[in-house]
């Protein structure tokens, strides 16, 4: 069954000034915003529920800070292989900027320039996953929106390009696990965000 199969819990960060505008934030450390702050204990009362073999973050503040204020920052272990891709020439910069630059991009199938390539950030989510199947528990990330995109294809064999189908909200919850056994990597939830307050949504 596949309730029995160990699971892994995606978190994203909560909200900050740069994901409410639409501007790409790789490696810039943003704090959360007042909504974002808010939503990161709303995801921890939601998390509260389960329990883990092993908590990691990514050591950008605004995975981190998710971390700590859903209650799991004293046991998180820090991966420097969650942080968000790198961004190079088109941090900071929203789509239609970007497709002014280079019409027609897509960031899982052309990478960026002086930033990572989709050759490493495939490298770094399938090191992560093979973290993540020597786990016999349950296993919770905190990282960003576009890794922990990229890490659900990898999980399930695809590549990156298949990234671009998984949409993920700030705050949100995902869980990768299996199907029958270990051969079969399935998605259990995606983008679930009904632990928090509509009104602050």
């Amino acid at each position: 069954m596949a309730d029995a199969q160990p699971a892994v819990y995606l978190a994203r960060h909560g909200e900050t000034a740069w994901s409410l505008s639409g501007q790409h934030t790789g490696l810039t450390d943003l704090p959360l915003s007042e909504r974002g702050i808010a939503h990161a204990h709303m995801l921890g009362a939601r998390l509260r529920r389960y329990s883990f073999e092993q908590v990691y973050t990514s050591p950008l503040q605004r995975a981190h800070h998710t971390c700590t204020l859903a209650g799991f920052g004293e046991r998180a272990e820090i991966d420097p292989d969650l942080v968000e891709w790198n961004y190079g020439d088109y941090e900071g910069k929203k789509n239609a900027e970007i497709q002014q630059l280079a019409p027609g991009w897509v960031l899982f199938r052309d990478g960026v320039p002086n930033g990572e390539s989709v050759a490493e950030v495939t490298a770094r989510a399938d090191r992560v996953i093979g973290r993540l199947r020597a786990h016999a528990g349950n296993v919770l990330l905190f990282s960003s929106g576009h890794f922990l995109r990229c890490l659900a294809a990898r999980w399930l064999g695809l590549p990156l390009l298949y990234a671009r189908n998984f949409l993920l909200s700030t705050s949100s919850l995902s869980i990768l696990s299996y199907d029958h056994n270990r051969d079969e990597p399935a998605i259990k939830l995606w983008n679930d965000t009904s632990h928090l307050d509509v009104h602050l949504v």
